[in-house]
């Protein structure tokens, strides 16, 4: 491949300084957490005696409505803890953004100032300027 920039291309580059970090999966921690109010109201409801008012559904289903809801609030404020860990080791480096765009044929005489061929390559410059 060629090292001459393609004529119908015009292209600028800029730097900027951003934060690199993980962060967790919300929706995981949220998922897991209510797997284990699952498994959690489940062997609540069955680790008591049958009463005659209520059927194992009904008390699992009653159950599961509050512990499933409290284990994925719990699950999300892992999630929350271990972010807020994760931005303390945070490391800052600097990206080099290149944008890419294509010129258009437009002919001169139906060209306004905005679209003309020398309005793109003035502002080409100033983009090597910021290299400098």
């Amino acid at each position: 491949m060629s090292d001459q920039p393609d004529p119908a291309r015009t292209s600028s580059e800029s730097r900027a300084a951003v934060s690199v970090r993980r962060a967790p999966r919300y929706f995981r921690f949220m998922a897991v957490g209510a797997a284990v109010g699952v498994l959690v109201s489940i062997a609540l409801t069955f680790s008591f005696p049958e009463q005659e008012d209520f059927s194992r559904l009904q008390v699992l289903g009653f159950t599961g409505l509050f512990i499933v809801a409290v284990a994925v609030a719990l699950g999300a404020l892992v999630a929350i803890a271990i972010d807020r860990a994760s931005r303390r080791r945070a490391r800052t480096v600097e990206a080099q953004r290149v944008e890419e765009h294509d010129v258009e044929a437009v002919p001169e005489a139906a060209a306004s100032p905005a679209t003309a061929p020398s309005a793109v390559a003035t502002a080409a410059p100033a983009a090597d300027d910021e290299k400098a």
